[in-house]
């Protein structure tokens, strides 16, 4: 494991598109900001375990309970209805 120190303000750099930089420091918390591309995800770890934990349920699904889900159907899509505007005379 790297170890880096870092003050209020500064930054790392994780390849060439990934920046970490320290937000805040209060007591014993530290608040990051990270910048990173749409397509690399940034959990903190116990929600990436959560994430994990439920992909591995859902991995065990028996085909009886995937024909169930099926029949659920597709969400709802809600769209705005724009009407055309009308000149009042």
């Amino acid at each position: 494991m790297l170890v880096l120190s870092r003050h209020r303000d500064e930054s790392i750099i994780i390849g060439d598109d990934i920046v970490i930089t320290v937000v805040d420091i209060r007591g014993d918390k530290v608040r990051l900001g990270i910048a990173a591309p749409i397509e690399i995800s940034v959990h903190r770890q116990e929600v990436y375990e959560a994430i994990q934990r439920e992909n591995r349920q859902a991995s065990r699904l028996e085909p009886k309970d995937a024909r169930q889900v099926g029949r659920l159907g597709a969400p709802a899509i809600r769209r705005e209805i724009r009407r055309p505007r009308t000149e009042e005379a």
